[in-house]
């Protein structure tokens, strides 16, 4: 028997996991049928240290894994302009045709007192939905594998 290697077959086997994102419509369904910890990560197009977190972190087969079997992952475009229902509510972005246009659910979930929200923003949250910690800066894969690792 001859074992012929196509191209493309090659290629598949490499192809490498990513992130399961899910969407916040998504997640209020997940987590009543399965409670697990939640992360999200808040970006913009713009925002340089989160596409570089995209390429480094988010990539890292560690980061990968450990966000797939233990959290519910979210990622959020914080300009979109859609109206999000969570549980009984609706989020929206007011703010929308202005500058800094930041949707209500980042500026719910990741803001701090007597600082501005920045970017990049990163929430850990319980299998209850409240949140443990946040981080506002740019994590190379060691460094959220630290955090991620660290969450009860």
């Amino acid at each position: 028997m001859v074992n012929i290697m196509l191209p493309w077959s090659n290629a598949l086997a490499q192809e490498k996991k990513q992130v399961n994102w899910i969407s916040f419509e998504q997640l209020h369904d997940s987590l009543k049928a399965n409670p697990k910890k939640v992360f999200i990560d808040f970006y913009a197009d713009w925002c340089s240290p989160c596409l570089k977190m995209d390429e480094v972190a988010f990539k890292d087969p560690r980061v990968v894994e450990l966000l797939n079997k233990d959290f519910y992952a979210i990622k959020f475009n914080v300009e979109t302009t859609d109206t999000i229902v969570f549980g009984q509510q609706s989020f929206s972005n007011p703010r929308a045709n202005r500058r800094n246009p930041v949707h209500e659910i980042p500026l719910l979930l990741a803001s701090r007192k007597e600082a501005p929200f920045t970017l990049p923003a990163l929430v850990l949250m319980d299998s209850t939905f409240t949140a443990q910690a946040r981080y506002f800066q740019y994590l190379d894969a060691e460094q959220l594998l630290g955090i991620l690792e660290k969450k009860p």
